[in-house]
């Protein structure tokens, strides 16, 4: 994750930097000449690493750190917040699954810690457009400052104070996202906003939430392919001796559904079995 200045293969004042520790503890900050980064070790002033490449290895007290730009996953994690976040593992299913592309008109509601903004504006690009909705005054001033610490000059991002469920301002939009806790009542707006063939997607923690809004999106007439899925991810420890799972995983963190806007209409496709489901999709013309 890099600020706008900061192209090169080294650290610039300003830039977001993350130390990582033999024992892989993960130490974030943002450089500024003048400051100290302080461990039981010793301390390394910021000059020290501003100019030094990127992935450089630097001692502290005789501890050795590795330098490193973070990630947007891992600044995701850093950040603080003030709500549950979106985990990175469910960040680009988003992404990918809501089809978020170069140029897209993006809203999205539920700003939250601005985490899944920034994946979004990243996505659309200077070219598109990200427009949020939020009611809680203290999440868009929290989400804005984190935001513009890595994009001060989005100026592809609106946001709006003002409740997604009474209404949606815009129209002609390409994608709509929802991180709120009953979307069930945004599938109206979304069917009068959304473009021919754009996507609705929402993200929500419990069963209960995705039935209730699935039996909404069905009965609005132009919501077809209503697909609902988790993500569900486990790391593996590999070393010259051992290949085994991580003993602690990310499992369920919420639920993707998404639907595509289409002529008035319903495609009943049936449940596939586990041998279609193995085989995949059908080459056209096969």
């Amino acid at each position: 994750m890099t600020s706008s200045a900061a192209s090169s293969h080294q650290f610039q004042e300003g830039d977001f930097a993350i130390l990582i520790s033999r024992k892989g503890r993960r130490h974030f900050m943002r450089l500024d000449t003048g400051k100290l980064f302080a461990t039981h070790m010793g301390t390394l002033p910021h000059e020290d690493i501003i100019g030094r490449e990127i992935g450089s290895r630097l001692a502290v007290g005789g501890q050795k750190f590795l330098a490193l730009r973070p990630t947007l996953a891992e600044y995701v994690q850093a950040s603080p917040r003030a709500t549950q976040i979106i985990y990175p593992k469910d960040v680009g299913p988003i992404l990918v699954y809501g089809d978020i592309f170069p140029g897209a008109r993006v809203l999205e509601a539920g700003l939250g810690s601005g985490m899944l903004t920034l994946a979004l504006l990243r996505a659309a690009g200077p070219t598109g457009a990200v427009v949020s909705y939020e009611l809680r005054p203290a999440f868009i001033e929290r989400a804005s400052k984190s935001i513009r610490a890595v994009l001060p000059d989005a100026e592809n991002w609106t946001v709006r104070h003002a409740d997604v469920y009474e209404g949606i301002q815009e129209t002609a939009l390409d994608r709509i996202i929802l991180d709120v806790p009953e979307p069930w009542h945004v599938a109206g707006h979304a069917a009068q906003a959304l473009n021919p063939g754009g996507i609705i997607l929402s993200f929500l923690p419990t069963a209960l939430q995705v039935h209730r809004l699935v039996e909404a999106l069905d009965e609005e007439p132009c919501f077809d392919l209503v697909d609902s899925f988790e993500v569900i991810l486990r790391p593996w420890h590999v070393t010259q001796r051992s290949v085994r799972p991580v003993h602690r995983m990310v499992a369920h963190t919420g639920f993707i559904t998404t639907a595509r806007k289409c002529a008035p209409g319903k495609l009943r496709i049936p449940e596939q079995t586990e041998e279609e489901r193995d085989g995949g999709a059908t080459r056209a013309g096969a």
